[in-house]
């Protein structure tokens, strides 16, 4: 696994800043310490390392000096502000930054801060020990989704058991679909688990979507799209008809809950028909549709296009979609 933070900045390029998240004890500083010290790729210049909170692992300051990285330490919230950083920036001149997050902080409020000049937030990484995740999850979600919100990469280490990986895999894409997530036990990587993970028959006529798999479905959907391109899918779905769309276009999806009962997300897909402006925004209707891939404003890049065969109505679904 090659995390792309020591690449050295063209002359004219800002300051990138790389900040690792995760709960105490998740792995972050044998993420860092792999990046920053035993990396062979790693480029010439000063990096300025912001510690945040101390775990069991530690860092020996003499032995990063070696590795061009100084470090700072912040142990208050109070006390990263946006004055302390312009400080460090002077002081160091740093080529790089890279941040330990403390994980009970907001990392919201440090992603609104107005950075030193020439500072710029590069890529944010997420650490999770497996083994507590669930924990963690049940009573910090909040905080968990604020850390995985917008991450390139999430890493989760010590897994050990391999069962509810497919659900947590699940809990990060739903939050953010570009992460990339990784699954390591002591071995290393963990390989191929997710390949039959579905609950439904992908080898089916039609595709039939239980309402207690919608979750899976709309994240598998985007995760492997040959399964799905050019068959057919069948699935129960509340309507929405956006004023940007055309008249023969709607957004069928169902309501999830991504962080807490009070913070639900509309997860639907494009979905094209002669009789969508017959719909009403909110009607309850079952859909099979041929499915198929296109570049769309609204995804951002390649995502499902649902070209309906039939549409008629259904009875509403009042819970919400859970991934985990």
């Amino acid at each position: 696994m090659e995390i792309d933070m020591m690449k050295e900045p063209d002359v004219m390029e800002p300051t990138p800043v790389y900040i690792c998240t995760g709960f105490l004890d998740s792995g972050k500083t044998l993420l860092v310490k792999d990046t920053l010290m035993e990396q062979e790729w790693i480029e010439p210049g000063l990096t300025l390392l912001i510690l945040c909170e101390e775990g069991e692992e530690e860092y020996d300051p003499r032995e990063l000096l070696k590795y061009g990285v100084v470090i700072e330490t912040v142990e208050d919230k109070e006390d990263l502000t946006e004055e302390w950083l312009e400080e460090m920036n002077k002081k160091h001149k740093p080529e790089r930054v890279v941040i330990e997050y403390n994980g009970m902080w907001q990392v919201s409020e440090f992603e609104k801060m107005k950075l030193p000049a020439g500072w710029a937030i590069e890529q944010k990484i997420t650490t999770v020990d497996a083994s507590t995740f669930q924990m963690y999850l049940t009573n910090l979600k909040p905080l968990f989704v604020e850390m995985v919100k917008g991450a390139e990469l999430v890493l989760f280490n010590r897994c050990e058991d391999k069962k509810p990986l497919a659900g947590y895999r699940r809990s990060v894409k739903v939050v953010s679909p570009q992460a990339e997530v990784i699954f390591e036990d002591e071995n290393g990587e963990v390989d191929n688990i997710f390949e039959d993970e579905v609950p439904y028959d992908l080898k089916a006529p039609v595709i039939e979507i239980p309402r207690e798999d919608y979750g899976i479905w709309y994240i598998d959907m985007q995760e492997h799209p040959e399964r799905y391109k050019g068959k057919a899918v069948e699935f129960v779905a509340k309507v929405m008809k956006p004023k940007s769309f055309p008249s023969k276009v709607f957004y069928p999806g169902r309501m999830a809950m991504t962080c807490c009962a009070d913070d639900t997300s509309f997860l639907g897909y494009v979905c094209r028909s002669a009789y969508a402006p017959k719909l009403n925004a909110g009607d309850w209707v079952k859909i099979r549709a041929k499915v198929r891939y296109a570049n769309l404003s609204v995804y951002g890049g390649e995502g499902p296009v649902l070209e309906a065969e039939n549409i008629e109505p259904a009875e509403p679904i009042e819970e919400l979609v859970y991934f985990n």
